[in-house]
């Protein structure tokens, strides 16, 4: 299950280089009010496109001016390496089909009962990271305590090194709803998964997709449901983290939510970016900081960039992460 690791830097996560006209030219204002249960009306609104598209993958991403590392590790390392990998593939589609059997049979009762949050299938997504991760890797988590309560609304961010970071996040034992591009939904097994647990579909080159996602995702916390971003936009090239685009933030605060920031530590080093067939052995460590309380979107990307780069040694901290 991929994510919308490709978001971008105004509403969730972010573009670096833009080809042709900027999202500020190409998208208007979009205004919504909705209820949130006894205590009145709430705006949901976005003020342009740099809440918006800036928000959101673009072709663009991959041409992101961060320069790849060359890992280190060779030889046996690497063949060991690629043989975990592709076993860890094996696994997840082991265990994700029969379980997407379960899924399809409470489908209609989800759509019925619970059609924003989907806590039931979340149970499953859950069940299914942690089977895969338990063979190949531990997971600590630090910080429970601060997670919000499981019915409060929230919007978590975290630093993103690798394809585990999804994996490793479902450990957390809360339901989310993450962006991905519309390609994965079309995945046998694991991305039909994602449709029917109602994760946030994105076309990354089409900017009406970015408007209709971006009012799912404000749609979707206004009713209950908390929403998963990688503020920095894509998966780190690096092995650093790089600056925080504000989409998250300004979703989080158009709908009066808190935001949870969330380090990520040791996933890069299992399984790099762009080398997803390698999946070396090691831990990975979650870090839960305490909720970012609902204010204006720079203050909050602001106070969770600090909370989460806190965790991390300074070197994993891109020169240019604070610009």
């Amino acid at each position: 299950m991929e994510t919308a690791s490709r978001s971008t830097r105004s509403l969730t996560p972010s573009l670096v280089l833009r080809h042709g006209p900027s999202p500020q030219q190409c998208l208007g204002r979009v205004q919504r009010t909705h209820r949130i249960g006894p205590h009145g009306h709430t705006k949901y609104r976005i003020e342009s496109i740099a809440a918006a598209a800036a928000s959101f993958p673009s072709s663009s991403d991959d041409d992101a001016p961060q320069l790849d590392v060359e890992d280190p590790r060779g030889g046996l390392m690497k063949i060991v390496a690629t043989i975990r990998g592709i076993c860890f593939y094996l696994t997840t589609f082991a265990f994700a089909s029969p379980l997407f059997v379960v899924m399809l049979a409470v489908y209609p009762f989800v759509l019925m009962f619970d059609k924003f949050r989907r806590r039931a299938e979340h149970v499953v997504n859950t069940l299914w990271a942690k089977l895969t991760t338990f063979l190949y890797y531990p997971v600590k988590i630090r910080g429970l305590e601060n997670l919000p309560a499981a019915d409060e609304p929230a919007v978590f961010v975290s630093n993103h090194e690798s394809f585990l970071d999804i994996y490793t996040l479902f450990h957390l034992d809360r339901d989310f709803k993450f962006i991905s591009k519309t390609s994965n939904f079309l995945i046998p097994i694991i991305g039909w998964s994602m449709f029917l647990t109602g994760h946030v579909m994105i076309n990354r080159i089409d900017r009406k997709s970015q408007i209709a996602c971006l009012k799912e995702c404000g749609n979707l916390l206004l009713h209950g449901a908390s929403v998963l971003f990688f503020p920095e936009g894509t998966r780190s090239k690096d092995g650093k983290m790089h600056g925080f685009k504000k989409g998250a933030f300004s979703v989080a605060a158009k709908a009066k939510v808190p935001v949870v920031p969330i380090t990520l530590k040791g996933t890069g080093d299992l399984m790099p970016n762009k080398k997803e067939y390698l999946l070396y052995p090691g831990n990975v460590e979650v870090i839960i900081h305490p909720p970012v309380p609902p204010a204006d979107a720079d203050s909050m990307m602001s106070q969770a960039f600090e909370a989460i780069a806190g965790a991390l040694p300074p070197e994993k901290i891109a020169p240019d992460a604070r610009e």
